[in-house]
């Protein structure tokens, strides 16, 4: 009779976590569409959101000139967003993960600088040697800076996670990988001392980090790249789950550990590096994001997280790349500025929780 009430009673438990689960996800869902749908909307010219859907769904709007504003325009730097987010959430969550480390991240572990790198090098060697090939093979160009971006990135991740097996302390392996950014940083300072004015100029704007660059052409290679990676993610959600319970766990579950990590690294280059490559480095989303959806849910399952971690990616991007517009009149703030201002609160709050539960 305990028995039978203990299996309901489990039941009962399973099924309401389930269904809170369900409703957090719609809600999230909900929140992306909504945020999707404003900032095709707001700008410098306010365009009412039916409009936006009627457009959409390839109907005539009131004026003629909101269809060239939403399809040329801000359609693209939407869709930018949304990916952006979404793959830097993921690459945070697979080196909190592999690290083992809560603050790891593209940016805070130097892997933003090193996909900075490999763009700097591509263009740099591409504006001395071949810039015509470069320009009558467009396509061609956009793969090779997100070639060289993730190489860059896997470069540095890769350093990482040697210094990570003999560097046990969590601040000692954050101040490595800071001192990692600031040489890429160097390397990358001294190249464009060979490089012109123009493209100097060009590179500070890229560093500032924007959505606004990409172009429907370049959709046309950073789309596949960001959804096959993020499959490839959410197919490695056991793995992940492994990895968090240790090696020898992972090993005792028939795990290869070292194609793992492989793969793992891997993924998390090219969802960092594309995105760099394209959008500058952006700072903080991959540290906050994650955090944000652990708590969101109380859980640390990856079936879970790499979902959530994906959908609340994005609408936070959407949402920086709104308050990057909107909070002066006439003036586009640089992105990081804004995802700095989301992404630190979150980072000094898991920081401090931390050393709040050491003190006991």
């Amino acid at each position: 009779m305990l028995t039978q009430k203990y299996k309901s009673l489990i039941f009962l438990l399973k099924t309401k976590a389930t269904f809170i689960t369900g409703l957090v996800f719609s809600i999230l869902i909900v929140g992306l569409v909504l945020a999707f749908l404003l900032d095709l909307a707001l700008g410098s010219v306010d365009i009412p959101v039916q409009e936006v859907i009627n457009i959409l769904l390839g109907q005539e709007p009131e004026k003629a000139t909101w269809t060239n504003i939403i399809l040329k325009f801000r359609l693209p730097k939407a869709l930018t967003a949304t990916l952006a987010g979404a793959a830097l959430g993921v690459s945070g969550l697979q080196m909190q993960t592999l690290f083992k480390n809560p603050l790891a991240g593209p940016f805070v572990l130097g892997i933003s600088s090193g996909a900075s790198l490999g763009v700097a090098l591509v263009v740099l060697t591409a504006s001395v040697i071949t810039p015509k090939l470069l320009a009558d093979l467009a396509i061609i160009s956009d793969f090779g800076l997100v070639l060289a971006a993730s190489i860059g990135a896997a470069s540095v991740l890769g350093i990482m996670l040697v210094v990570s097996r003999r560097v046990q302390d969590t601040m000692t392996l954050l101040i490595l990988g800071l001192l990692f950014g600031y040489a890429t940083s160097a390397i990358v300072s001294i190249l464009l001392q060979f490089s012109s004015r123009e493209r100097i100029q060009s590179y500070i704007m890229w560093t500032f980090g924007s959505f606004a660059g990409v172009t429907w052409r370049q959709l046309v290679v950073l789309i596949p790249v960001i959804l096959m990676s993020l499959l490839v993610a959410l197919l490695q959600s056991k793995s992940l789950n492994a990895l968090l319970l240790g090696e020898s766990y992972a090993r005792s579950l028939g795990l290869t550990v070292q194609k793992t990590r492989f793969s793992i690294i891997t993924s998390a280059s090219i969802l960092a590096g594309s995105i760099t490559a394209f959008c500058g480095p952006i700072a903080f989303l991959g540290v906050a994001i994650p955090h944000l959806c652990r708590s969101l849910f109380n859980t640390s399952d990856h079936r879970i997280l790499i979902p959530s971690v994906t959908i609340l990616g994005a609408t936070l991007a959407l949402i920086a790349d709104l308050f990057a517009q909107l909070l002066v009149s006439e003036m586009v703030l640089p992105l990081n500025a804004v995802t700095a201002l989301i992404g630190t609160p979150v980072v000094t709050w898991v920081i401090l929780r931390r050393n709040y539960r050491k003190s006991f």
